[in-house]
This record gives C-alpha cells, sequence and structure tokens, in this order.
C-alpha cells in the first residue's frame, strides 16, 4: 500500500511541475497530464480514505457554479454537450484546483513550478521569434496571422489571442520575481527573460494581452509603492500613440478612435449584442452549459452591429458573457462571487506570507489570474480547452501558498 500511495505521490509531483510546461507545446500532453494527474489523485484519496475536498474559502461557491451548471441542462439543445463539454469538464478544473491546493506542499516545489513556468514562456517567445522571420514556428510548423499588415506571431498556438492568452496569464510571475525578489546577477537574469517574454507578447500584436499587462504591471507598482515602475507605466501611455505601428495608426482613425471599436472589432461588438439577445431569453440558468456556439446563430440579429456579418458558430469573446448566456446570470453571479473570495484569500496570504519569496509569488500569482481576467473581458479565454486550465491551475496554486503562512503552521 506505501509503494502503491509513493508511486501516485511522484506521478502527482511531476504533473504538476510539467503541466504548464506543455501548455505551450500541445494540448494532447497536458490532457494525457491532467488524465493521470486526476486518476492518481482520486485513487489516493481511496486508498488513504481522505474526504475528497480540502476546506477552502472557495469550497461554496465552486459547489455553487457546479450545480448551476448541472441545472442548465433544463434549457440546453443538446444534453449530451451540456453534460460532457459543461458539468464533466468543470468537474476536472475543479478536481485540478483542489490538486493543486493540496499537492503543493513545499516551497522546493513551488521553485520547480516556477522554472517549468518560466521554461514554457521561453520556449514560447522563441518560437514566436523564429516562426515572424522564418514564416513557420519551430514546434509545429504553424505559420504566422497577418492582420492590417502586421505579422503576428502564433508559435505552437492556432492564434495569436490564444497565444497571448498563455503568455500574458504566466508572464506576471517571471517580472514579480524579477522586479522585487532576485539581485545581481539573477535579477538580470530575471530581467532577460523578462524582456524574451515582452517580446513574444508584443509579436502577438493582441491589445486585450498588451493591455492585461500593462494593468498587471500597473498592480504591481501600485502593489510594491514601486514609483519608479509606474513613473515608467505613465511616461508609456504618454508616448504611446507615437510608437504604434502605421497601420495601427491607421486601423485607429479608421474605426474613428472609439476605444471599443479599437479594442474589440466590429465584429466582436456585434457578437456582445447577440449574446444579450441569448441572456434576455433564458436569463436566470441560461441557455445549456456548452451550447453557445450551437445557439448562437438562432439569435444573431438580421441587421448586425454596423452591418457586420457574424458567423454561425462563435464565441462569445467575453468570459463574463459567455458564462451568462449558458448557465445564466445566477450562475454568473456565482462566478463573481468566487472571484471576489479568491482575490479576498489572495490578498489574506500574502499578507501573512513571512518568507520573501513565497510573498512575492504570491503577489504575482494574483497578478497571473488578474491579467487572465483582463484578458477575458474580449476572449472566452475560460472556454478555450487550449488555455482554460492555466486559471484553475493558478488559482490552486495561490492558494496553495496558505500552507506557509504561520496561522496555518501553528493549526
Amino acid at each position: 500500500m506505501d509503494k502503491i500511495i509513493k508511486s501516485l505521490d511522484y506521478i502527482i509531483y511531476g504533473s504538476i511541475i510539467l503541466i504548464p510546461f506543455f501548455v505551450s507545446i500541445a494540448p494532447a500532453p497536458v490532457n494525457i497530464l491532467m488524465g493521470s494527474l486526476i486518476i492518481s489523485f482520486l485513487t489516493k484519496k481511496v486508498l488513504r480514505k481522505e474526504r475528497l475536498f480540502t476546506h477552502t474559502p472557495l469550497n461554496i461557491p465552486l459547489l455553487l457554479l457546479f450545480l448551476i451548471t448541472c441545472l442548465s441542462l433544463i434549457n440546453s439543445i443538446n444534453y449530451f454537450d451540456t453534460l460532457k463539454g459543461g458539468a464533466f469538464r468543470l468537474i476536472g478544473y475543479i478536481l485540478i484546483f483542489f490538486v493543486m491546493v493540496e499537492e503543493v506542499r513545499d516551497p522546493r516545489h513551488i521553485k520547480m513550478i516556477v522554472f517549468a513556468i518560466s521554461a514554457g514562456i521561453i520556449l514560447a517567445s522563441f518560437d514566436s521569434i523564429w516562426q515572424v522571420l522564418t514564416g513557420r514556428d519551430f514546434i509545429r510548423g504553424y505559420a504566422p496571422v497577418i492582420n492590417i499588415g502586421l505579422v503576428r506571431a502564433t508559435a505552437a498556438f492556432k492564434d495569436s489571442n490564444i497565444l497571448g492568452i498563455y503568455l500574458s496569464a504566466f508572464a506576471p510571475l517571471i517580472f514579480g520575481l524579477g522586479l522585487y525578489y532576485f539581485s545581481q546577477k539573477k535579477k538580470a537574469v530575471m530581467w532577460g527573460l523578462s524582456f524574451i517574454a515582452l517580446v513574444g507578447i508584443l509579436l502577438t500584436y493582441s491589445r486585450p494581452t498588451l493591455l492585461a499587462i500593462y494593468v498587471v504591471l500597473f498592480f504591481l507598482g501600485v502593489a510594491r509603492k514601486d514609483k519608479i515602475l509606474i513613473s515608467l507605466l505613465i511616461i508609456f501611455t504618454l508616448l504611446s500613440p507615437f510608437l504604434l505601428p502605421k497601420s495601427v495608426k491607421k486601423w485607429a482613425k479608421d474605426v474613428e478612435y472609439n476605444p471599443l471599436r479599437f479594442m474589440c472589432n466590429d465584429d466582436r461588438l456585434a457578437v456582445y449584442r447577440n449574446s444579450f439577445n441569448m441572456i434576455k431569453d433564458h436569463p436566470f440558468i441560461g441557455l445549456g452549459a456548452n451550447t453557445f456556439m450551437k445557439n448562437y446563430k438562432k439569435y444573431r440579429e438580421p441587421v448586425e452591429y454596423r452591418n457586420i456579418v457574424t458567423k454561425d458558430y462563435m464565441y462569445a469573446h467575453n468570459n463574463f458573457l459567455h458564462m451568462a448566456a449558458e448557465i445564466g446570470l445566477i450562475g454568473l453571479g456565482f462566478f463573481i462571487w468566487l472571484l471576489y473570495k479568491l482575490f479576498m484569500e489572495c490578498k489574506n496570504i500574502y499578507k501573512r506570507l513571512d518568507n520573501h519569496y513565497l510573498k512575492i509569488v504570491s503577489l504575482s500569482l494574483s497578478a497571473c489570474l488578474l491579467a487572465f481576467l483582463v484578458n477575458g473581458l474580449t476572449e472566452s479565454s475560460l472556454y478555450y480547452s487550449r488555455v482554460a486550465i492555466i486559471f484553475w491551475y493558478i488559482m490552486g496554486l495561490a492558494l496553495a501558498l496558505n500552507k506557509f503562512t504561520p496561522t496555518f503552521l501553528e493549526s
């Protein structure tokens, strides 16, 4: 029995480290690692006769979110899709969260996770640079995307914006450690890694990604009372209109300098209006989890925003609208409550930590979560299978740091 449990511990320990690295390469190894991680975790729980879920401040909102996801089945046009892609997928993500909370147990494990995340970011960023220079990424052979004359990197992802979600969700961890933890040679190395990550991010030309990075840097500056960083961001804001590529300046002029049209594009604004039609039809429990795309055509306006014609199958390109359409305003309310509890707990953990390294990791993980959510204002990032796991993984890692607070250690 002990040997079996020890073997399961090794699988869990290694899978947690490898998942964030392999997200940068392909979905298949990530799915395999997720499966082995969850199966090993559940098997260990059964063998030890332990309760499945450890206590966290998020347990109740997570339970309610799951229940409303199941309840949305009532209005679903496809029960199988709602159960498999909605309820069962959410169970998987919730299990990943609890695995992270319970199984990340020592600072050495955290350092290995940070190394794996950093390695994945650098791999994806170098791949982006190579792709733009040669026309193909060196991992999967994808060509870059060309929009309004800009060559946009995708690396091993199929879309520049999804690459942007990945990079912006993990990069704040490097930024935070480089700015506020390491010193001398190690600081120079972290700054170099941060620069490479920024290049990869810039090559996506993803507006929500760039906004997310700006927001998290400002967040880090305010949290650490870093007047230099805040001043640099203000200067950058003032100079940015002059630094934009000509094609972007022309684009801004074409959309009449309307910030919503500039950030979202007319087609996204059209999708938002159609999403509101979906919400109005079933405002409380939604149209059914994992059915947004199948329902979209039915709720598309005959004359869309600025005469844009959107496709028959679309994501909402906004996490909150997507969620409200699928599981209703009640479900969205539970999710917002979850976020509130999450960030309050992250704040409390950050304040209680004595270890300087873990304290900066805690702050940086909060920045990672913030970046993911900012990106989610114009992307359905929680519904993209390639990157959705990032949110739940970081959320669990952030709360796992509670183990190292004096309050927890004394209990």
